[in-house]
């Protein structure tokens, strides 16, 4: 089968060994996959796949449909649309998969974009609903939101009735920012004028989240899942955290157990698949290029500027 390969630094398509789905497992010929940071930071070496998943593909989310079951009952049936996030291998024509991390891709969703949904939603819930435990009443800051986690979040924290606040450096990303739920948005400059937060999801790292810790309210819910764009360190003031009481997390998926990303699919399968086959979310699709442009697509990501998602398109 075809898959894009990680070698020395670089990304490319290649021939490697076919699949065999073991019991538990769904093979799936993937439609569209995804491209997420960490793809970039196995691609320079500094990002290695979790043990169980493939070494040198990369990938941590697709779409497509089930061509095999690893035997016995199964959940699933030949034909299915699923998606899932899995801990690499999704930029390939054909993915396993653990019948527990699968979702059925709603009717009304092509797999196009679902191959975008996996990731970035899954992370956008567990942050703001699991770690976050955000309600109705909840002030919401999302910075770096105009990448696919933060425009999931966007719409999550809108559709769970939140005032949300999205922050983005480029103004002319601001209008479509509104467009999926924000009430207002502001560029990181304007932090410090623009609290108090009662939950933070916090994806541009350090110098961000400087400016963030004294923009919370008292009982604030900070919750770290990206470090990209403002590096991996930040001073603290501790008596503020403790006069306001606040709680300060971190979260990935990729090194979870099948256990715990079982638990995650669960709870995107009960709180957002009805939302996303109703049409109250959606992915936004910056670029759609074909698995051979890897590279090139892999580039046009670090490059930043976008809104949304890059998909690889898998299918011949």
């Amino acid at each position: 089968m075809r898959a894009a390969v990680v070698r020395d630094g670089a990304v490319a398509v290649q021939e490697v060994p076919d699949l065999v789905p073991r019991p538990g497992e769904l093979l799936v010929k993937v439609a569209s996959s995804g491209i997420n940071a960490a793809d970039l930071l196995q691609r320079s070496g500094l990002y290695p796949a979790p043990a169980g998943s493939p070494a040198d593909i990369p990938g941590l989310e697709f779409a497509g449909e089930v061509v095999a079951t690893g035997g016995g009952w199964s959940a699933y049936k030949l034909g299915d649309r699923v998606m899932a996030v899995v801990g690499g291998g999704g930029q390939a024509e054909y993915a396993v998969v653990h019948e527990s991390h699968a979702l059925l891709v709603p009717k009304r969703v092509d797999l196009e974009a679902a191959g975008g949904f996996p990731e970035a939603f899954s992370t956008a819930h567990d942050a703001l609903v699991t770690q976050a435990r955000m309600t109705s009443s909840d002030r919401v800051l999302i910075t770096g939101a105009a990448g696919g986690v933060g425009t999931a979040a966007i719409q999550i924290a809108a559709a769970l009735g939140g005032t949300v606040v999205a922050s983005a450096r480029d103004e002319a990303k601001h209008a479509a920012l509104v467009e999926l739920g924000a009430d207002s948005t502001i560029t990181p400059d304007q932090t410090a004028d623009a609290g108090p937060f009662d939950v933070v999801l916090e994806l541009v790292g350090g110098s961000s989240l400087a400016d963030v810790q004294r923009t919370l309210a008292r009982f604030a819910r900070v919750v770290v899942i990206g470090v990209g764009g403002g590096g991996p360190r930040v001073e603290l003031d501790l008596l503020g955290v403790m006069q306001r009481r606040i709680t300060l997390t971190g979260s990935t998926l990729r090194s979870r157990s099948v256990e715990e990303k079982a638990q995650v699919a669960a709870a995107v399968r009960r709180g957002l698949l009805p939302l996303l086959g109703s049409g109250a979310i959606r992915v936004p699709v910056q670029s759609v290029l074909p698995l051979e442009d890897v590279s090139v697509a892999y580039d046009a990501f670090a490059a930043g500027g976008k809104l949304g998602k890059y998909v690889l398109s898998v299918s011949e």
